[in-house]
């Protein structure tokens, strides 16, 4: 049962509600002006006492940085790449500002103008990621009651906006392929299969299917922080992917523990740096003899694969099963354009039954 006395401070009278809580020890709080709000105060915290809802005070006094380095171990099974991201993000972004901050001293305005003053200096899937960083942590105070709600949670974010893909034609393809020199053969295997590029540098002789003309995939490599780190492809699934016969005769034949695809002296292609090196050249001199030639990056080989095959009659079915996607939906969500003439088709086909009814 809370109990309400007065106390006299410098500034007039204020008062104290004094309760025990929920583990039995004696607290109270203090500073109300009224007696009334000191009552009204008093009932909320007993209903809350007696519903299992009750925050202690003190404990919203955890700071955030307090709860990164738990909500960071819960996501040791997120891939190194994307851990590396989220630790980037962290002390670039989130730390700074919040790391230092009690849990409960944080306002949803704050966070609203927090989000949108770096959504005018970074992207918007940077934004997002800062933002839920610190949304995760803040989930997790809720749940181990440090504060009632997440103030985190509830506002609009910036939009990421998909920019167009970058889809080469077969002529650009073998323009550049040329120009990329020893890497042609490896320039031509993302082209046509539409690996991820750490799905290809991954490959070893075993995974090589001469006799089916097929490569499987069922690992991936990532740089990160000076090393390659070797885990599962995207979606986790192992999948067999189709090799064009002519490619096939490209893919270097390697025992099968070793990689197929290697630098010039071992290991596996960085694509680190690729802007300045053997990549960026090749780029620049196709630009060079043609002015619509676009500035592309290794994934847009993965977009130019998608482009190809559904130009040489693949249904989404069949590119999503090349290129991993854990979802037909997913596929045409990404390459929603490429299909766009299945529509005029659809439509060509109707004419032509109609015709036939009525003629």
């Amino acid at each position: 049962m809370a109990t309400i006395t007065s106390y006299t401070t410098k500034t007039g009278t204020r008062y104290r509600v004094r309760y025990r809580k929920p583990d039995g020890t004696q607290t109270d709080k203090r500073g109300f002006k009224t007696k009334r709000a000191a009552q009204e105060w008093a009932a909320r915290n007993t209903a809350a006492i007696r519903d299992g809802t009750y925050i202690d005070p003190s404990a919203g006094k955890t700071t955030v940085g307090d709860l990164h380095a738990t909500w960071i171990t819960l996501k040791a099974g997120l891939k190194p790449s994307y851990l590396a991201s989220l630790e980037s993000t962290w002390n670039t972004h989130v730390n700074p500002t919040w790391g230092a901050r009690a849990v409960s001293s944080i306002r949803k305005s704050e966070l609203q103008a927090w989000v949108s003053e770096l959504a005018t200096r970074r992207s918007p899937t940077i934004t997002r990621r800062a933002h839920d960083i610190l949304a995760g942590i803040l989930d997790l105070a809720v749940n181990d009651q440090l504060i009632r709600t997440n103030p985190a949670r509830g506002f609009p974010l910036p939009r990421k906006t998909r920019g167009r893909h970058a889809y080469l034609t077969w002529e650009q393809l073998t323009a550049f392929a040329t120009e990329c020199g020893r890497y042609e053969p490896f320039v031509w295997f993302l082209a046509t299969t539409g690996l991820r590029w750490g799905e290809a540098i991954a490959l070893q002789g075993k995974h090589v299917d001469r006799a089916r003309g097929r490569v499987t995939v069922e690992r991936s490599a990532s740089y990160v922080k000076g090393s390659f780190e070797i885990g599962t492809p995207k979606t986790h699934e192992l999948r067999s992917v189709p090799v064009p016969p002519s490619v096939f005769a490209m893919v270097p034949r390697a025992l099968p523990e070793v990689l197929v695809w290697q630098g010039p002296t071992g290991g596996m292609i960085r694509r680190q740096q690729l802007s300045k090196g053997w990549w960026g050249a090749a780029v620049k001199a196709c630009q060079e003899s043609d002015p619509h030639f676009p500035e592309i990056t290794p994934h847009d080989l993965r977009h130019t694969a998608a482009s190809l095959a559904v130009s040489a009659g693949a249904n989404v079915k069949a590119v999503q099963r090349m290129l991993g996607h854990a979802s037909a939906a997913m596929t045409l969500d990404q390459y929603a354009d490429l299909f766009d003439t299945d529509l005029d088709a659809v439509a060509h086909a109707l004419d032509d039954r109609l015709r036939k009814l009525v003629s």
